[in-house]
């Protein structure tokens, strides 16, 4: 398909988050600036889904963000700027109810709502329903490199209608893909009775639509999602049978306290990109239980509760309406014309009475995969440009990585990129060379303001 439309200076691909912090760094830069309107940057961002939505399917009643207000999308970067928290709270006129709740944490459906209140500030830059297929070098010379601009060839996800759009600077905040385990990746692209968390608010009032039902449903994970979702299920489906399949013993809690936390803060990121990559894999095994399947202790507590009521309520040696099933490893998944039967190999024996694990197979009416995400939506996109990278980050240019800098540009072999007029930035894909925060909330706003900066500089 051919080039077509105006050069951007930048596109951002996806409008989550990390694209939410970027376009509320730009506005912020320009807001006060002496420089005229038609010399400011042309920006685009888009966006796969057709409006605004952030977890849609993760929209749990009652459920809570893990972070502080304060870590919103402009407070560390800019405390003046208008799109902090607080002054969202203004504008909806709560900010003396909120202050009433004595709460750093919101509920995660009113900063849904903070974000869709930052989503409208910028609906004129926001291609809905455009999903990014490819991005590859521009043709515009005669010679191929340095490269000056790219191609993004893109796809109306209702229409199938194509367009490409070009551009100098590129941002890919695309998000995460369902992490789903090898062994269960077959069957599960086939499932009907089966789930990822993120569409356990879509999805699942479909495959079960009558809440008074005896339904037997199984959540697979004992992270934080697959905690809230079992905890979810049994005020939504008080009649089921639910099932929380973990691998270990109990659900951990996280360690959230304000030494660990420290390794959010915004300037750690850098910190930990100068280590050296052994020290960097070391501090990542070393702090993963800050984010990595384990719960926050609140509701922890709150599942043992409801769990003791139960079994006070039911009488000795009755059986378990919600149960957490532990010590399990799900190997395969069959679905049929009533549910779903899941094959496991239960270690209980072994840890217990030093004995063999053994296969065990179960029935479900539905099951949920509570088994996180995989940040590599970039490297299908970046295909045509991989050649670029030649040998400099790995054995060959098949086995190349994306590497980037310490302000997430992609590093490029000399000459192959013109580093003055054009670059590719990656955002949430990253944890390797900055660390843990690199997926999640804490330091977006001061990354939003660095990747802007590195784009077009101070003002």
């Amino acid at each position: 398909m051919a080039e077509t439309g105006d050069l951007y200076d930048l596109v951002c691909v996806g409008f989550g988050p990390a694209s939410m912090a970027i376009a509320t760094a730009i506005y912020d830069m320009f807001e006060h600036s002496a420089v005229p309107f038609e010399r400011r940057p042309k920006v685009a961002f888009l966006e796969r889904q057709p409006t605004f939505g952030w977890h849609v399917g993760m929209q749990l009643p009652g459920a809570k963000m893990q972070i502080t207000f304060v870590k919103d999308f402009a407070t560390q970067r800019n405390p003046r700027s208008r799109f902090t928290f607080l002054n969202y709270l203004w504008s909806k006129d709560r900010l003396t109810q909120f202050t009433n709740l004595s709460t750093f944490r919101p509920a995660r459906l009113e900063y849904q709502d903070y974000m869709s209140w930052i989503a409208d500030s910028f609906k004129g830059l926001v291609h809905y329903g455009r999903e990014v297929t490819e991005i590859a070098a521009s043709q515009e010379s005669s010679e191929p490199r340095p490269v000056r601009s790219f191609c993004l060839s893109t796809r109306d996800v209702q229409t199938g209608q194509l367009r490409n759009y070009r551009s100098r600077h590129i941002v890919i905040s695309a998000g995460g893909r369902p992490n789903i385990p090898k062994s269960l990746m077959q069957q599960w692209a086939a499932q009907s009775y089966t789930i990822h968390s993120s569409q356990c608010m879509t999805a699942l009032p479909n495959l079960l639509p009558f809440p008074d039902r005896e339904y037997r449903i199984a959540v697979v994970g004992g992270g934080q999602s697959g905690a809230e979702i079992f905890n979810h299920l049994q005020t939504a489906y008080p009649n089921a049978q639910t099932s929380l399949i973990i691998k270990g013993s109990a659900l951990r809690p996280c360690d959230d306290s304000p030494f660990v936390n420290e390794i959010f803060d915004p300037w750690q990121p850098s910190i930990f990109y100068n280590r050296k990559a052994p020290i960097r894999e070391a501090s990542i095994l070393l702090d993963r239980a800050t984010n990595y399947g384990v719960v926050r202790l609140e509701l922890i507590n709150a599942i043992y509760e409801k769990l003791y009521t139960q079994a006070l309520a039911a009488g000795p040696g009755a059986q378990p309406q919600n149960r957490i099933l532990r010590y399990r490893t799900v190997t395969g998944l069959t679905d049929h014309d009533r549910g779903v039967t899941m094959r496991c190999t239960n270690a209980t024996a072994l840890y217990e009475q030093s004995d063999e694990p053994v296969e065990e197979v179960l029935e479900f009416d539905a099951v949920i995969l509570a088994t996180g995400y995989v940040r590599d939506l970039h490297e299908s996109m970046l295909k045509p440009l991989r050649h670029l990278l030649g040998s400099a980050h790995g054995d060959g240019v098949g086995k190349a990585e994306w590497m980037v800098d310490e302000r997430y540009r992609v590093l490029f072999p000399d000459g192959n990129v013109d580093g003055g007029e054009a670059g590719i930035w990656l955002q949430g894909c990253n944890e390797k060379t900055h660390g843990l925060s690199d997926s999640i909330l804490s330091t977006l706003a001061t990354r939003g303001g660095q990747v802007v900066e590195s784009i077009f500089g101070r003002l």
